[in-house]
């Protein structure tokens, strides 16, 4: 390929992604990005990454510049599951999220001054039928328990049941009484590995059981690991519906057999590391090129995970620190990351303290690029990202979900038209 075709290449990447996603994805700043483009250049180890970030297909829209869908966000953390969803041409039009703190980063991140949608707080309070019509019905929903008890006494007092009864109480719930009163041609539920065998698989079962039998959708399931993705193993449940049944098959993934490792996402020391104006020094120092001393393990809390893990291998369990290199896939990052980062803890060399990975990193971890802002605090930071979805797994599940998503609605589209002039 000659300079000029893979200038060709960078032109057609800087029309749907910014220069800051295009840095990170080649591992430069944005500033070299800038200059490539200003100076009609582009080295050959940029190729692939270019033509990679192509083959996503991020952000497609119809040709009449409207949105191929309409999604609504619940339980929408910073999210994650939206950024999959908007690389293949859907529109976000309501967001539900209760965390304050998630909520300023995911305003944050979700400027488009087309979006003007509105964000609620608690769903559980948010009658459905204010929800707006929408084609997508995204949930990263927490996992809770169902109880069955008191189903015949309600039937025989004539009370509400079905999910009404066996889910009401449960975040699953307001999933399904949205779905329900909505409609919405297709559906996307993730959560983590153990629903399935939760409550001895009785949670699983009842959501399948609402989902398919009362909602009367196509539903389909599969874990999948993000370290297809991302140097994280990471095992999520995907439940994917469709309001009627299609073609819809999980085989249709694209999983790559070898993931990146941990090198990928880390500072880079040999002075390559992207220059990030909204992060500024706070993780990264770049005058000494190195990541900031506060991540470091303190003497202290390094001698306490090192005694913990030492008494449990003495006892025959298998608790204590994660240590990785940059050579590693890792642990699954947690929620409670920030504690003391004992999942994943960085070698910095013999005789050195390992380190916590920066909340950068952890961004990357989870698929984000590094456009996206991190408003609040390294303790936040750490939780909003121990409980994200990997972006790259929700992306391939949007790609091979967006097809059928399409289909369905151009079925709907003659009894729309039809309405429109009934009422004209």
């Amino acid at each position: 390929m000659t300079p000029a075709t893979r200038h060709d290449l960078l032109t057609q990447a800087l029309q749907v992604y910014s220069q800051a996603e295009i840095a990170a994805r080649c591992g430069k700043n944005v500033r070299t990005i800038r200059r490539w483009k200003s100076d009609q250049s582009c080295p050959r180890i940029a190729e692939a990454a270019l033509r990679e970030m192509l083959q996503d297909e991020p952000r497609s829209q119809s040709g009449n510049g409207q949105p191929d869908f309409r999604f609504i966000d619940l339980f929408a953390g910073i999210g994650g599951i939206r950024r999959g969803f908007e690389a293949h041409g859907g529109r976000c039009v309501f967001t539900s999220e209760w965390n304050e703190f998630s909520k300023k980063t995911y305003q944050q991140n979700h400027r488009d001054p087309d979006d003007a949608h509105q964000f609620v707080g608690d769903i559980v309070s948010f009658p459905e039928q204010s929800v707006p019509s929408h084609d997508v019905l995204l949930a990263g929903f927490p996992c809770q328990p169902f109880s069955i008890a008191g189903v015949s006494k309600k039937n025989s007092l004539g009370r509400p049941h079905g999910f009404e009864c066996t889910t009401q109480g449960t975040l699953f719930y307001d999933v399904a009484r949205i779905i329900d009163a909505k409609r919405p041609v297709a559906f996307l539920l993730e959560n983590v590995k153990n629903l399935m065998s939760h409550d001895k698989g009785n949670t699983f079962r009842t959501i399948l059981d609402v989902l398919r039998d009362e909602l009367k959708y196509d539903v389909h399931y599969k874990v999948i690991d993000g370290q297809h993705f991302t140097p994280q193993h990471r095992e999520r449940i995907v439940i994917v519906g469709f309001r009627q049944e299609t073609g819809f098959s999980f085989d249709d993934l694209k999983l790559p057999a070898s993931g990146p490792r941990l090198a990928s996402i880390l500072h880079k020391t040999d002075g390559s590391e992207p220059l990030l104006p909204h992060d500024g020094e706070r993780f990264f120092d770049p005058m000494r090129r190195s990541v900031q001393p506060k991540y470091t393990l303190t003497p202290n809390l390094w001698a306490y995970l090192q005694a913990y893990a030492e008494k449990h291998r003495a006892a025959g369990n298998g608790f204590g620190f994660g240590l990785v290199t940059p050579a590693s896939v890792t642990r699954t990052l947690s929620a409670r990351y920030h504690k003391d980062g004992s999942e994943i803890l960085l070698a910095q060399g013999k005789g050195e303290r390992p380190r916590r990975l920066t909340p950068r990193e952890c961004a990357r971890l989870m698929g984000f690029p590094d456009d996206f802002v991190i408003p609040v605090s390294d303790t936040q930071a750490y939780r909003q990202f121990g409980n994200s979805v990997v972006v790259p797994v929700m992306r391939e599940v949007a790609r091979i979900m967006v097809p059928h998503i399409r289909a369905l609605l151009a079925q709907d589209l003659p009894s729309q038209q039809a309405r429109v002039l009934l009422h004209a």
